[in-house]
């Protein structure tokens, strides 16, 4: 069963009217009629299972007949990460990042790097399509993009991380990732992190590791990542 996002329901609302974009596509793509039952997230861990009142593609009305709440992992991830000069790349890592389990994104502005600026609006819809693809009931939190110096000026929490191509001693980020530990992740532009970059990361606590003998990608190294932490965390 497809799933639906609106990021206003909650326990209290007992019915509710699709927008017309929404409505055309249950009534005309996927023919639901009155009576049929679909799923819907607010993107906030809940999962309502609603049933058609009105089967009208321009305001699809909808009864809520069940709600489940869906507890958060034990750990908070969050990748920040330099966005790529091709927005196609850019939005496939949002897509595949989200489907594998990312909870906070921070795109950043690096000295080498060659995009400045991201449409906030259009990745948030990637990031949506992509929960409902993979039926999440939360949607990853999008910050909006600002500089590397800022971000990391500011204190965290948990294991800190940054991946570079520097030929510094690092350990493989699997080894350094421990389960039901919030992890942050840097992951520079196709340039590298600058060695003043670096050396930041380093005063404010984060770790140099490494995702693997070969060079890759922003996009790639990124997903890497990600994967390596939803593996020790769900293997």
């Amino acid at each position: 069963m497809q799933l639906f996002y609106n990021p206003k329901l909650d326990s209290s609302v007992s019915q509710f009217v699709f927008t017309p974009e929404e409505s055309r596509h249950i009534v005309k793509v996927l023919r639901k009629k009155e009576s049929d039952n679909l799923l819907i997230t607010n993107g906030k861990g809940y999962i309502f299972e609603a049933k058609i009142m009105i089967s009208d593609t321009k305001k699809c009305k909808a009864q809520i007949i069940s709600s489940t709440k869906k507890h958060r992992k034990m750990y908070w991830f969050h990748l920040v990460v330099a966005p790529t000069k091709s927005n196609d790349r850019f939005e496939w890592f949002l897509e595949k990042a989200t489907e594998i389990g990312v909870d906070e994104i921070t795109p950043v502005i690096c000295d080498r790097s060659e995009r400045k600026i991201v449409k906030q609006e259009r990745m948030e819809k990637v990031l949506q399509s992509a929960m409902k693809q993979s039926m999440q009931a939360y949607l990853p939190k999008l910050n909006p993009i600002t500089t590397y110096t800022e971000f990391v000026e500011k204190e965290r929490e948990g294991l800190l991380f940054i991946a570079h191509c520097e030929e510094d001693e690092k350990m493989e980020l699997k080894r350094r990732v421990a389960p039901d530990k919030d992890v942050t992740i840097l992951i520079g532009p196709e340039g590298d992190f600058s060695e003043k970059e670096i050396n930041k990361a380093y005063e404010k606590g984060f770790l140099p590791v490494s995702l693997g003998q070969n060079r890759l990608r922003t996009e790639t190294a990124a997903i890497v990542a990600c994967t390596t932490v939803n593996l020790i965390n769900n293997g």
